[in-house]
């Protein structure tokens, strides 16, 4: 039976529980008083604890017994954290031995992965509307159309013929695309439903993406819109018997000979079925069904009762949300076979689940792990697929923000054509790497150094002497796949797109290149600069004209409420020092000056070229893959990943390392991970289900 709305609600705003301390049987030697705690005594408490100082908030002095740290998860973090990095202890002081390093992370994380087992408990998928790209996607499934519902901005390349043949697991060598900077052009070209209007675009999450739940919530105005939503959507004249399906079996009237009670009850019930996610009871049919009875004795046509009828459903909270039902008890639980549809189709599709995913469900199959599998590989292989790759790696990449960049037309005219950007090129690039990488199930690896890329005949000549050579078609672009020689080039984090869209108008910007590394590279997002920090101008100081960008940002690293930030992203920003405002390699800047990138990647892997940090990067490619598959997970879950997540996050690197870290074994992973297969929505005291 369906739960109150009111429940959901309720249950789905608890917090996270409180860790509780725990006892743990260790091995002997006891690991935190022979291991841990003299380290801990020798080496840190003079700066986290003795004689009142407490750098960080962290007070390691109190750390008496192994139940101090079991009881503070968020603690074993910070120190696991800070021991892998090799950020503590600080540069001024001796380095830990790495044998003792590796030691302290091992036992850390295993003390962290048996507290959060031993509680089972996950962080809570808060439940949430659709946002406006799966509405739009659910309407096309759900009435089998032939056409869009209404324009998404939100989709940044637009395709022209059908290129996107997953179950061939090839990419073309050629292929026509289109790109959102194109504007009316790429709106007015797509065939969708006249006279229905859109709602507003959801916002991303800070460091998210924009399905995440506590971002997506229904005020009674949006409520109101998606009323007047669903209504224009059955008014308007091209939701015909042209455009969808379904619409002989379903909005036909039946033979004269039909008994038209049981037509317009079998048709609902099939129809709410997949609108709902699962299968309605008699009470809920009843209540539709006598909805359109009624409308029929009153005069109206079979067709149009049946209009009335989805209208409301497709404006009902049982279609518009997505949630998991309560749990029973105060540990996580397994999801029922209807919601693992759900959750499974709306991370890969976007959309709602399909008849076979739906048949799975209702025979109690589809949680059995053989069964799973071969539903992900086909769901890997269906068009449908798109959508993810519509969403997903533009969001992952903050590609959005290249929509913004306008470089200085003085200082860089060739970026500008007729009335268009370079950028509307640039930004087709990494998206069509990464669809070639889930595709043709690539090493995800090949997103920092790939030997291939998607190359218009502007990006060919951008790359080779910052020249367009030719803008071509305004409308539909056409790319092709060519090989990467040289390693300056391949991959997304070097390509132009990502340059271009981290620089501002007149110069580069290491600073936010390498915030943009360490959020989407390494998913550790700096945290927000002081607010009496002043962004370095981009005007030069007459006096500052002969200085490099490392020397003029020499001031804000010297601030001590700077340094440990910027000890963290300025080696990954200026390691892209050689690429200029719009993604043209330089050696030197205007003044002469010769460009330095050399850094130390987390205080370990020395580089002095942009080569040698992609090698750097690659030596620590377990720590990309588990960003990567963390930002992967958030997505699949419509939430923050959090330290409930960490031994699932550890097994999906494991699992991936050892499938040669490929796109696909990834996925399946993330879909067979605990997190994903479970729920942990325990029912808020006194609150009636």
């Amino acid at each position: 039976m369906m739960l109150p709305l009111r429940t959901f609600l309720m249950a789905g705003a608890l917090a996270l529980p409180f860790f509780i301390p725990i006892r743990l049987q260790a091995a002997d030697p006891d690991p935190f008083a022979k291991v841990l705690k003299p380290v801990f005594q020798q080496r840190c408490v003079k700066c986290h604890g003795a004689k009142g100082k407490v750098k960080g908030k962290v007070n390691l002095l109190k750390l008496q017994r192994a139940a101090d740290l079991t009881g503070n998860p968020k603690l074993m973090s910070k120190l696991i954290e800070a021991l892998d990095t090799e950020e503590m202890p600080p540069e001024k002081e001796p380095p830990l031995a790495p044998a003792t390093r590796k030691q302290m992370t091992t036992h850390l994380r295993r003390l962290l992965h048996a507290t959060v087992r031993a509680r089972r408990q996950f962080a809570q998928t808060p439940i949430r509307r659709m946002n406006r790209f799966q509405y739009s996607n659910a309407i096309q499934d759900l009435f089998e159309m032939k056409r869009d519902v209404f324009p998404l901005p939100e989709r940044m390349m637009r395709e022209h013929g059908d290129y996107f043949q997953p179950q061939t697991g090839k990419m073309p060598g050629t292929l026509k695309v289109g790109s959102r900077p194109l504007g009316k052009s790429q709106l007015i070209n797509t065939a969708r439903l006249a006279g229905v209007t859109p709602f507003p675009q959801d916002l991303r999450a800070e460091h998210g993406f924009d399905n995440r739940g506590d971002h997506l919530s229904l005020s009674p105005l949006l409520l109101e819109s998606f009323l007047k939503l669903s209504r224009s959507i059955v008014e308007s004249h091209d939701f015909n018997w042209q455009n969808l399906r379904i619409w002989k079996s379903f909005f036909d009237a039946p033979p004269g000979n039909e008994d038209v009670e049981r037509a317009v009850r079998d048709r609902l019930r099939g129809f709410l079925t997949r609108a709902f996610r699962r299968p309605v009871d008699d009470a809920l049919l009843d209540r539709y069904a006598g909805h359109v009875l009624r409308r029929i004795k009153a005069g109206d046509s079979f067709t149009d009762g049946m209009k009335a009828a989805v209208s409301a459903a497709v404006a009902s909270p049982r279609f518009l949300y997505l949630y998991d039902r309560a749990s029973t008890g105060d540990k996580a639980e397994a999801l029922d076979d209807f919601e693992l549809a759900s959750r499974l189709s709306f991370f890969l599709w976007g959309s709602i689940p399909d008849q076979a995913l739906l048949d799975l469900a209702a025979a109690g199959r589809l949680h059995k792990p053989d069964v799973l599998s071969a539903q992900v590989d086909r769901m890997l292989k269906d068009r449908r697929l798109k959508r993810f790759c519509d969403s997903f790696p533009a969001q992952w990449l903050q590609l959005e923000r290249i929509v913004a960049s306008v470089p200085d037309p003085q200082m860089h005219p060739e970026f500008y054509f007729a009335k268009y950007r370079s950028s509307m090129h640039m930004m087709l690039e990494p998206l069509l790497v990464f669809e070639t990488i889930l595709i043709e199930n690539r090493s995800i690896l090949e997103l920092i150094d790939s030997d291939f890329s998607y190359r218009s005949k502007l990006l060919k000549h951008w790359y080779q002497n910052g020249k367009r050579g030719g803008a071509g078609s305004t409308t539909a672009l056409q790319f092709q796949r060519v090989p990467v020689t040289d390693r300056r080039q391949g991959g997304v984090i070097t390509c132009a797109a990502v340059m271009t869209m981290t620089s501002s108008p007149v110069r580069s910007k290491p600073i936010s290149r390498g915030a943009w590394m360490a959020s989407v590279i390494f998913n550790k997002p700096p945290e927000p600069p002081p607010a009496d920090v002043p962004p370095l101008p981009d005007d030069e100081d007459p006096g500052e004209k002969n200085l490099t960008i490392r020397e003029r940002l020499s001031a804000h690293r010297g601030r001590k409420d700077c340094a440990g930030c910027h000890a963290k992203i300025d080696p990954l920003g200026f390691a892209l020092e050689n690429y200029g405002p719009t993604g043209i390699w330089r050696d030197t800047y205007a003044n002469g000056r010769k460009v330095d990138v050399a850094g130390t990647l987390f205080r370990k892997h020395d580089f002095t070229s942009v080569v040698e940090f992609k090698d750097a990067i690659l030596k620590e490619k377990d720590r990309f893959t588990r960003a990567f598959a963390k930002h992967l997970l958030s997505f699949a879950l419509g939430r923050e990943v959090g330290l409930g997540d960490g031994p699932a996050l550890e097994k999906i690197v494991r699992e991936t390392a050892a499938n040669g870290y490929r796109m696909q074994p990834l996925i399946k992973q993330v879909v067979t991970s605990e997190p994903f297969l479970n729920k942990f929505n325990p029912v808020q005291s006194g609150v009636k289900q």
